[in-house]
């Protein structure tokens, strides 16, 4: 029927399409995923991302038992595509939940100011941005004072040393 070298390519290539398959199914899930919440994102996505590792974990080493040779270096090739591909996948779903997260704490944080400002409530005061304000303010006011200061106490010693310059000393004369 069929020679061995055949049915070891034959199988290769079912192994490669059944894993390019599993990582289209894998991407369309990411995608999918992106619209839920953080945490369902992350879930998902990790247990899609293991689903996939196992699934192409156990086909590349079934079909490894299988094939002779040349099949044994596309199977080897296929496994590595697939793990890169997976860890690809996991990295962008991680990447998504981040955003998802920092959206969501934004959307949070926007109802909940939309909600005081129907209730009537205003905003409160940045204590600490005018708390960090003053300090700022003190420490540059305090620099200014010690440079003045500084400047001043030159100012004086070059007075007292110009006035001991040309001060005229007068010594009573007692020889009269």
């Amino acid at each position: 029927m069929f020679s061995r070298k055949s049915k070891a390519e034959r199988t290769a290539a079912e192994a490669w399409d059944y894993l390019s398959s599993a990582m289209a199914t894998a991407g369309d899930n990411a995608r999918d995923a992106a619209g839920s919440t953080a945490t369902k994102l992350a879930d998902r996505a990790t247990s899609v991302s293991s689903r996939l590792a196992d699934q192409a974990s156990s086909t590349t080493s079934a079909l490894a038992g299988k094939a002779s040779s040349k099949s044994s270096k596309l199977v080897g090739k296929a496994s590595k595509k697939s793990s890169k591909l997976a860890d690809k996948a996991s990295r962008k779903s991680n990447k998504l939940a981040g955003q998802a997260s920092s959206k969501a704490d934004e959307a949070w944080a926007r109802a909940n100011a939309a909600a005081n400002a129907l209730a009537g409530r205003r905003p409160g005061l940045p204590w600490g941005l005018l708390i960090g304000a003053g300090l700022l303010g003190v420490a540059a006011g305090w620099a200014a004072a010690s440079t003045v200061r500084a400047a001043l106490e030159r100012q004086a010693e070059n007075e007292e040393l110009e006035l001991a310059e040309t001060a005229i000393v007068v010594t009573p004369n007692y020889d009269n």
